[in-house]
């Protein structure tokens, strides 16, 4: 799975820059959303998913095009020093333009409900159930402490679906090796201006928007 020159092989865990392609590379951009600020409403509301999406994310991919920059003026001085200190940052700006390009699909105003087909009987499979599977999902996504992220996972080595919890804004598959199938966003910013400080709040409502067709449809691409 390729976001911008940030590569994520299947079969490797690691966060790759190819270091070579930064000389010539082309910006980050902001993606377009799916559907429109409202269209989520009454669960998460427009003017959240408005400052979300054109200022936070904005705020990552621009912030991740000045790194790189500096990273690529690094690189030509041999700057070894200046490469290692710029690693927070990438990993920061490179996992919010990851983290939030890969959330955008996962809600939909048609989402909700239970997966269907394959997924459904992997998650049946790795979890007991579709219920037990949302309890526990929901469950780590409101013990993240301060912010981060919940996540289900693929794991490639074992063929079976995991549950994670990720910090600040650290990419799933760059700090675990878990392909990522589903992400909930549990920054403040993500609900605060409509849920206040209830986070429980916010993730009983998320799962009326959750876009089962593309967490459908990410788990039979990296099964290939």
């Amino acid at each position: 799975i390729v976001f911008g020159f940030f590569s994520f092989s299947r079969s490797s865990a690691k966060l790759v820059a190819p270091l070579g392609c930064l000389v010539s590379r082309q910006k980050h951009t902001l993606p377009d959303l799916p559907y429109d600020y409202g269209a989520l409403e009454p669960h998460i509301n427009a003017q959240i998913m408005q400052l979300h999406h054109s200022k936070h994310h904005a705020t990552y991919v621009n912030n991740l095009n000045v790194t790189e920059e500096k990273y690529k003026e690094a690189l030509a001085k041999g700057d070894v020093t200046a490469q290692v200190s710029l690693q927070p940052a990438l990993k920061f700006n490179g996992g919010g333009h990851i983290n939030h390009t890969i959330f955008w699909t996962n809600l939909s105003p048609n989402g909700g409900g239970e997966p269907k087909g394959e997924l459904m009987e992997a998650i049946k499979r790795d979890f007991g159930s579709f219920a037990n599977f949302k309890e526990k999902l929901t469950a780590v996504s409101v013990g993240v402490q301060g912010s981060g992220w919940g996540w289900l996972g693929y794991n490639k080595e074992q063929g079976r679906l995991q549950i994670a919890a990720c910090a600040n804004q650290d990419p799933l598959q760059g700090t675990t090796g878990l392909i990522p199938l589903l992400g909930i966003d549990v920054w403040e910013h993500a609900y605060y201006l409509q849920y206040k400080n209830v986070r429980p709040d916010y993730l009983k409502a998320i799962w009326n928007v959750i876009n089962w067709e593309n967490v459908s449809s990410r788990y039979a691409d990296c099964k290939k």
